[in-house]
């Protein structure tokens, strides 16, 4: 399976202290510094509620660049508050990043990346296009620097082309959701329920201790058809209400994907949406959920988190949006131990695991050899601390392939 790159960062303990005031100094490019004819900026970009995350990848093309310094501006009211692998400062909605020691090289048909946090007030329109790198306009050919001559337009008519009649290809968009469920080993979206209580394919299953959390099927809100899986989950540690599939889970790799809607952010106390029991890490559960206000995966069994609770890995993570439907992906590989996350289609930077470990993000996860051995899936809510919430979850799939929101 092809693997999505993977945001290596390097820091130091300023950086992770970045304020508005730090990343506002002045910067120089480095002496002799250019752009070749060809270079590109790329701008991938997560974003939540009035916040964002974005990494930003730069080549010159078919030449070297000895240093480098990318600029850009903003057409709404965004406002960076930290960076890293650059030295980054804003102007009003000017932006400019400029290399640190040890990125400044990048070698030809190569490229280098760093990345951004910042904030907004009122709208984060689509990622910024117009790119320069040390002052050269860039995704596309280097302007002239001489002016070509004029040429005397003819004379006679271009001849008459008939547009053609069949029309372009549609733009590529991720795959719809099954219409069958085919050879998913999950593929519910509870409309074969028929009480208020979870049955049949489903049950409530509280592994560890329970609370005053509940778990019912709901007919008033739905993605699709008339009913979904409702959990009021409630704050408080050990305030745990799951609903595990009646199915178990085979094999060495895993593909879910799932609708999510809920009321409250998630909070700063660990929270867990998503549990599966893991057969090699002596039955203790791998979890999906949340920290810090941020997406997050947690081992049961050492408690190490994915990314690791720091600035940098909770820069690199993303709140889930509250009173809509999200989709969340996840694929985890039994045989490597790497995993990758998924929201609204977009790849969660800081929620993948390629095996090599990175400072500040995943370090603590890769203490040791972990090699999943999946046996259940199970959806609810698991409080570890203050913060309660209202879930919906819907249109649940489990499968060997990437199945698509």
């Amino acid at each position: 399976m092809a693997q999505s790159p993977r945001v290596r960062v390097r820091t130091t303990a300023a950086a992770l202290a970045v304020s508005v005031a730090a990343i506002g100094l002045a910067v120089v490019a480095a002496p002799g510094a250019s752009a070749a004819t060809g270079c590109r900026v790329t701008y991938g970009l997560n974003q939540w509620s009035n916040g964002f995350v974005a990494t930003v990848d730069v080549s010159g093309g078919d030449a070297p660049l000895h240093g480098w310094t990318v600029a850009w501006t903003y057409g709404a009211d965004q406002h960076i508050t930290s960076g890293w692998n650059a030295t980054v400062s804003q102007t009003g909605a000017s932006v400019t990043a400029t290399n640190l020691s040890f990125n400044g090289e990048v070698a030809a048909n190569a490229s280098t990346q760093f990345g951004v946090q910042g904030t907004f007030s009122t709208s984060n329109p689509a990622a910024p296009t117009a790119f320069t790198v040390n002052g050269v306009p860039c995704n596309g050919s280097t302007p002239p620097t001489t002016v070509p001559p004029t040429t005397v337009p003819p004379t006679t008519v271009p001849p008459t082309t008939t547009p053609p009649t069949t029309p372009p290809p549609p733009p590529t968009s991720p795959p719809p959701p099954p219409a069958t469920c085919g050879s998913l080993v999950i593929c519910d979206g509870f409309e074969t329920q028929t009480g208020t209580t979870p049955s049949g394919a489903w049950n409530v299953s509280n592994n560890n201790c329970s609370g005053t959390g509940t778990a019912s099927i709901d007919t008033s809100v739905a993605r699709t058809g008339t009913r979904s899986l409702r959990i009021n989950g409630a704050e408080g540690f050990c305030n745990h209400v799951m609903v595990k599939s009646s199915t178990a889970l085979t094999g060495s790799i895993w593909f879910a994907r799932f609708y999510v809607r809920h009321t409250t952010p998630l909070p700063a106390a660990h929270v867990t949406l998503v549990t599966m029991r893991d057969a090699n890490d002596g039955g203790r559960d791998l979890r999906m959920g949340g920290q810090n206000s941020r997406m997050q995966w947690n081992r049961e069994s050492d408690d190490q988190t994915l990314p690791v609770q720091s600035p940098t890995g909770v820069g690199l993570s993303v709140a889930l949006p509250t009173n809509t439907w999200s989709c969340v992906e996840f694929m985890v590989n039994g045989s490597n131990g790497q995993m990758q996350t998924w929201l609204n289609g977009s790849e969660v930077a800081g929620l993948h695991e390629d095996g090599v470990p990175t400072q500040d993000i995943d370090q603590q996860w890769l203490n040791r050899t972990w090699r999943p051995a999946l046996t259940d899936f199970r959806l609810g809510w698991e409080s570890y601390g203050v913060g309660a919430d209202t879930l919906w979850y819907d249109d649940v799939a489990v499968g060997t392939t990437r199945i698509g929101c």
